[in-house]
């Protein structure tokens, strides 16, 4: 499923024009972008959790040339679904 997928399932579900359907996913999606990039925890009741983890520097190995390099601290984007989600996904469990 891409974007204009799910623009086109809001735009018939909710009798909106493609156009109106398509700001509202983006003013969501950029929205969400802003309180990752703020590294706000988002939660989505019935979907999951995001979460941004801080990874420390760490010593790694170029797998071509074996040379031991120096990985830089970076950023993570994690995501937990939900158990209504996990639930969703196996019912027979």
């Amino acid at each position: 499923m891409v974007k204009d997928d799910i623009v086109n399932k809001v735009s018939e579900q909710l009798n909106y024009t493609k156009d109106d359907a398509y700001n509202i996913i983006e003013l969501v999606l950029e929205t969400l972008k802003e309180a990752i990039v703020s590294e706000e925890f988002v939660k989505i009741t019935g979907f999951g959790n995001f979460k941004v983890k801080h990874k420390t520097a760490r010593k790694g190995r170029n797998p071509q040339t074996g040379e031991h390099i120096t990985l830089a601290a970076r950023k993570i984007l994690t995501f937990k679904p939900s158990q209504v989600l996990k639930n969703s996904m196996n019912p027979d469990l």
